[in-house]
């Protein structure tokens, strides 16, 4: 099960969107070495459902290739113009991305997540993307590969620093800047900025880049079944990640979500954390038969707060070892208010140690919520192993999401995401309608 992202992602798989004028529709040249081969079996699917048109580059089995002779039929598929992008997958996806790039006329990027995937091409003008199985799972890796086809290179001061990235080649005739269509964009767009009345600061992130960050929370205990069936039609609507819910609620959710790209996800040994690693494992189980793709756990804090480390890591292990067997992803909630920097650090290691995909700072029913200190010192812990962060408890306007997001989280649990998602279309219709 792979890890997780950083920014976004974190970034999910819920981001379909086009980005201005575009096209629907691309021709994809798709490989992957043997560590990649079951995600890129996956991302085919994916793309060909998307009505893209995909070149498969290999490999064609588990057995072991050298990535090398992947990334370069992949990238001069894209060099030579017989397709419009390339995607190449393999257990980091550097490598795949440093051979990509000896191809003249080829920009390749390894992306992890949707904030590296749309400026890879938005200020990079990239045509390669490279996934590593072993960073991202499939609902990232789904959601990377779109935000990175729907997004393009049209500002004039990226244009230009993209020129001279191609101009290092030495082959002016692989360095094709722009296309016509290019060009006309650009004359649309900085007509229409120079139309503008008011300069206004460009969003962080695009409110659909934003929606796919944020799992739809209701966890109160008075939640009704109407109040679930009301939560998963607004994370459609919106397209969030996943609907948040208590264990009670989650075969309505999956029902109610079937179809859609949005996930289901349920909270184990909420709120206070303090059951046994057995009932918790046992709760996950249950939830994953049940539709949950995505568990979020609640570790013990008594028992971090007397020392017994032992007993908090073989919590986590013990859900990592249900989530595993359920192809679902762990985050593991720590309650940071409770915790001092220490023992955060110290809970963000082991979960690291157990395998888990994210840490996550709260309930929202300790005494504080998520603080911008504390999303940054787990993302600065557990960014050796690439693990995500969730910032939850107290987030309600796009100000909050934002702080948090720029703090390191790549993952925002809120029962705000309505309010959220109203203030960031606003300001993304200021600045770009």
């Amino acid at each position: 099960m792979g890890a997780r992202l950083s920014l976004g992602m974190g970034l999910g798989e819920r981001l379909f969107y086009r980005v201005g004028t575009m096209k629907n529709t691309y021709r994809v040249a798709l490989g992957g070495d043997h560590g990649g081969f079951q995600l890129k079996q996956d991302l085919m699917a994916h793309l060909l459902a998307a009505g893209h048109q995909v070149k498969d580059c290999g490999t064609n089995s588990p057995a072991a290739v050298d990535y090398p002779d992947i990334a370069e039929t992949v990238a001069r598929k894209v060099a030579s113009g017989q397709c419009d992008f390339g995607v190449v997958v393999d257990g980091a996806g550097i490598g795949s991305a440093m051979a990509a790039n000896k191809v003249p006329g080829v920009l390749a990027a390894a992306c992890y997540n949707l904030t590296l995937a749309r400026n890879a091409r938005e200020h990079n003008g990239a045509n390669v993307l490279t996934l590593g199985s072993g960073q991202v799972s499939l609902f990232e890796a789904k959601a990377i590969v779109d935000t990175f086809l729907a997004t393009d290179c049209v500002e004039e001061r990226h244009l230009r620093r993209v020129g001279k990235i191609r101009a290092l080649e030495g082959d002016s005739s692989s360095a094709e800047l722009i296309s016509p269509e290019d060009l006309e964009r650009i004359a649309s767009r900085v007509l229409a900025l120079k139309s503008t009345q008011t300069p206004v600061e460009q969003p962080t992130l695009r409110a659909s880049e934003i929606a796919a960050m944020i799992d739809h929370t209701i966890l109160k205990p008075e939640a009704n079944s109407e109040d679930v069936r009301r939560l998963c039609q607004e994370a459609i609507e919106y397209g969030f990640f996943s609907v948040c819910v208590n264990p009670t609620y989650v075969k309505q959710v999956h029902r109610l979500l079937s179809g859609s790209k949005v996930a289901t996800c349920c909270v184990v040994g909420f709120p206070l954390g303090a059951s046994s690693p057995e009932t918790k494992a046992m709760e996950a189980r249950r939830a994953i038969r049940e539709g949950a793709s995505e568990i979020d756990m609640v570790i013990n804090v008594g028992a971090m707060k007397s020392g017994d480390e032992d007993l908090v890591l073989r919590d986590i292990r013990a859900v990592v070892e249900a989530c595993r067997d359920g192809s679902a992803l762990l985050k593991v909630i720590l309650e940071t208010s409770l915790l001092t920097p220490a023992e955060i650090v110290r809970v963000c290691e082991m979960c690291m140690q157990a395998g888990a995909d994210y840490v996550k700072t709260s309930t929202g029913f300790g005494s504080a919520g998520a603080k911008e200190e504390n999303v940054r010192l787990m993302a600065r812990t557990v960014a050796p192993r690439n693990l995500g962060v969730k910032a939850s408890g107290g987030i309600r306007s796009y100000d909050d999401a934002i702080r948090m997001i720029q703090a390191g989280a790549t993952r925002i649990g809120a029962s705000s995401g309505i309010a959220i998602m109203k203030e960031a279309r606003k300001r993304e219709g200021v600045f770009h309608g």
